[in-house]
């Protein structure tokens, strides 16, 4: 209440001016926060809430001691061993104490929205705990009702599939589109490899045919003599005998 009484109506009387000062600079750097909810459904034109839902709870926190456009600076903490910049906890737990979100927001404009979701719970009526949290100041912490009621899902009109929206689903999707290109190329690729393979065996079948040749009369004697040389050599313990590299043989065939 004091910080929110007007500066000319605080009362500092015995105050010096350095020391009426100092207070109202403390007075306007502590936070003056409103809190505001709202619960709601994202895309749901129906205000009802159905088990199941995806629910949102919107929590709007407003620095009323700034102006439009300015930011919150560090806490007034002169005997704190560091700087600490401005931060709040939000939280929202049930009446017997379990708690469904903790968040702490950080940002330091003049209004911040902070948005906690969950799934409602079955049907009924609901009473929720918020509690917002100063991390620097004591006695400025807030604590809210948050009231829900929960309807039954089965009253929700029937869901029909529009006819286009069924044929849709005999469509492709792209990844089967990408699967079914992947498998065609494949099919095309298993097909240019038996055609190569069948071409590499028919020509090692004619380098077979080649390669296979009955050795003529004067190979075969050229053969004989070869045979015979390192036969001899063997005998007399020359090993380097069989190398003929440096022997030129003239053979005339009969």
């Amino acid at each position: 209440e004091y910080i929110k009484t007007p500066d000319d109506e605080k009362p500092l009387a015995g105050f010096d001016d350095g020391k009426k000062d100092d207070v109202l600079k403390c007075c306007a750097i502590i936070p003056n926060l409103d809190v505001e909810t709202k619960v709601f459904v994202d895309d749901d034109e129906d205000t009802q809430v159905y088990e199941g839902d995806l629910l949102t709870v919107q929590v709007k926190l407003t620095r009323t001691n700034l102006k439009e456009g300015e930011k919150a600076g560090l806490v007034h903490a002169p005997y704190f061993p560091y700087p600490k910049q401005e931060a709040w906890w939000v939280i929202l737990g049930t009446k017997d104490g379990k708690i469904i979100d903790i968040q702490k927001v950080t940002k330091a404009d003049r209004t911040v929205e902070h948005e906690i979701k969950f799934l409602a719970p079955r049907k009924g009526e609901y009473e929720f705990d918020l509690h917002v949290v100063s991390n620097a100041y004591v006695g400025l912490d807030q604590k809210l009702a948050v009231d829900l009621e929960v309807s039954d899902p089965s009253t929700l009109p029937e869901y029909k599939v529009h006819p286009d929206d069924a044929e849709l689903d005999d469509e492709p999707t792209l990844f089967e589109e990408m699967m079914m290109q992947n498998v065609e190329e494949d099919s095309d690729s298993d097909e240019d490899d038996e055609d190569d393979s069948d071409s590499d065996d028919d020509d090692d079948g004619e380098d077979d045919e080649r390669g296979i040749r009955e050795l003529s009369a004067a190979d075969r004697k050229k053969e004989e003599l070869r045979r015979a040389r390192q036969r001899a050599a063997a005998a007399e313990g020359d090993d380097s005998s069989d190398d003929d590299s440096d022997v030129e043989e003239v053979y005339n065939e009969k």
